[in-house]
């Protein structure tokens, strides 16, 4: 039966290649047949992948974290193909080529992420938790609230993800391929379904791993294609980008992108706690048999990010002297959904032709389609794990009552990706993206760090901090500049900022510490008290389930 569905998913998922290649002369992209032949190639050996996982799939952990035994050189490579998303090979090069060193704040953020997540996450959270973030949340609080509560800014992060990975692939498909906009983003969900339906996080896995390794390799063939041109001299790289771009030496200057240091200072802070508070990158972390070996996973993951980072530094500006005066750069300027981001197809293009850019290409179609995979699982595990299971079931649910839930939300979710999909086509990327981190910065890091480090936090703490980070994210969004202005149309933003982070951030951790302080309940002191208990696992990592721990304090 696995069988028939995946080779219908992948009837599904191979008709936009059928559409493409007979696609009538005149259509917007001509036949690329190395971007049909690796696309064909990454979605059968995935499809195999799934297959195979589907056999080793049965139980609860072995859907949620693989069984608990991925090595963590795997684990590694995939947490950092699910942390590579199309924002990082197709946006940052973008932004560097358009906005200069302005876009570096980006990059930074993202890998200064990685050391505290390596030193002061990683570890506790393997011990404290199992599947989830929220189960290290709500290991000494009370259970059905704070499960509620931050499920919601969970899955709030996941679906602003989703919706913007989907956008951008939809976008990406369209543009090179000539295809329908919903056959594009129909396809995508149908591999995203039959990868996480059938085949759990080890599926998701695997398909992480090959698109690292396939992303990895794609931008280590142009990062040396380029610097060949310029013949290894990376003076010469920024000199030229210099002096070709028509803001000059202002390329290098800061100001380009964000022209006020609490801007600069709120992307930062939205980089660095939005990426800690990712749901899908945490739950990678359970996916290993200890703490020791998420340790060494984070430590392989930041290895890898931080090169493939300084490969697309030299793509970004490199390109400026490439394309610049290109006869396509017209194309490279246009819209954000569209060409404005594909300025590495463009440098690919014209580095090596259609055969590299075919490749890049599909390597671009695998890093959402990955990415996708990874929130996809992690939002299944929030509503049929945390909502189902904990809150609802309060523990009772059977483990095949559980799964059966998952597989349906997985279901669920990759429909409802494609309407939200349909609705969100013209808006912008990035402003999608940056929803997500602010989420995920201001709801979700502020009470997971707490949660492991202040012993005064309670229930009542936790709540009103990550609805407080929650609403005022989304409202302060909503009251700056790209919805205000851009969307609604009014004439000055009644919030300044594009980043609300600097704002919604402290104001989650000041709420979570006044609320707490304020709370002299005896559910609150058992709360307290219950934290040298909760420490003491952390570091030694004793593992009790999740009702043994509410029965044990």
């Amino acid at each position: 039966m696995n069988r028939l569905f995946l080779l219908g998913f992948f009837i599904l998922s191979l008709h936009p290649v059928f559409a493409w290649a007979n696609t009538p002369t005149g259509a917007e992209q001509a036949v690329n047949v190395t971007a049909i032949i690796t696309f064909v190639l990454f979605v059968l050996s995935t499809l195999l992948i799934t297959w195979w996982a589907a056999r080793h799939t049965h139980s609860r952990k072995e859907f949620y974290a693989a069984g608990g035994g991925i090595p963590a050189w795997q684990n590694g490579i995939a947490i950092s193909g699910d942390f590579m998303s199309a924002a990082t090979f197709l946006g940052l090069t973008s932004l560097l080529f358009f906005a200069g060193t302005d876009g570096l704040m980006l990059a930074v953020g993202a890998v200064a992420s990685w050391p505290v997540i390596l030193f002061l996450v990683a570890e506790r959270l393997r011990n404290l938790g199992r599947y989830t973030f929220i189960d290290v949340i709500s290991f000494r609080l009370d259970q059905r609230p704070i499960t509620q509560v931050a499920a919601l800014g969970s899955l709030a992060t996941v679906i602003f993800y989703l919706i913007s990975q989907l956008v951008g692939a939809g976008k990406l498909i369209q543009l090179l391929f000539g295809l329908d906009y919903i056959w594009a983003v129909s396809g995508i969900s149908a591999l995203m379904i039959a990868y996480v339906t059938f085949g759990g996080m080890l599926a998701t896995t695997w398909v992480q791993i090959i698109k690292a390794f396939l992303l990895v390799i794609g931008g280590t063939i142009i990062t040396l294609l380029m610097l060949q041109h310029y013949r290894f001299d990376l003076n010469t790289v920024f000199h030229s980008a210099v002096m070709t771009h028509p803001r000059g030496w202002d390329l290098v200057a800061p100001g380009g992108w964000l022209d006020d240091p609490v801007s600069v200072l709120s992307l930062g802070l939205t980089a660095l706690l939005g990426f800690i508070g990712l749901p899908h990158i945490l739950m990678r972390i359970f996916t290993v048999k200890d703490a020791k070996t998420a340790r060494k996973s984070a430590f392989y993951a930041i290895s890898i990010i931080g090169y493939f980072n300084l490969l697309m530094l030299i793509v970004g500006f490199g390109a400026v002297s490439l394309i610049m005066f290109n006869p396509d750069y017209q194309s490279a300027a246009g819209g954000l959904t569209g060409g404005r981001n594909m300025v590495v197809l463009h440098t690919a293009q014209f580095l090596g032709g259609d055969i590299l850019l075919g490749f890049v290409s599909a390597v671009a179609f695998a890093t959402i389609l990955a990415v996708v995979s990874g929130l996809t699982i992690s939002a299944a595990a929030t509503i049929a794990h945390d909502l189902y299971a904990k809150s609802i079931k309060r523990d009772r649910a059977s483990e095949k009552s559980e799964l059966l839930v998952s597989r349906c939300a997985v279901i669920g979710i990759g429909i409802l990706a494609i309407l939200f999909s349909i609705a969100f086509e013209d808006h912008n990327v990035i402003f999608i993206t940056n929803m997500a981190l602010a989420v995920a910065g201001s709801a979700n890091a502020p009470i997971l760090l707490l949660s492991m480090y202040w012993r005064g936090l309670t229930t009542r703490g936790a709540i009103y901090g990550c609805l407080a980070g929650l609403v005022s994210s989304v409202c302060l969004i909503i009251l700056g500049p790209q919805v205000w202005v851009d969307v609604v149309g009014m004439e000055k933003p009644l919030f300044p900022y594009v980043y609300p982070t600097i704002v919604s951030a402290p104001l989650a951790f000041v709420m979570a510490w006044l609320m707490s302080s304020a709370d002299k309940s005896a559910r609150a002191d058992k709360e307290r008290a219950a934290f040298t208990e909760q420490y003491i696992c952390s570091e030694v990592g004793i593992g009790i389930s999740s009702s043994e721990k509410v029965t044990s304090f």
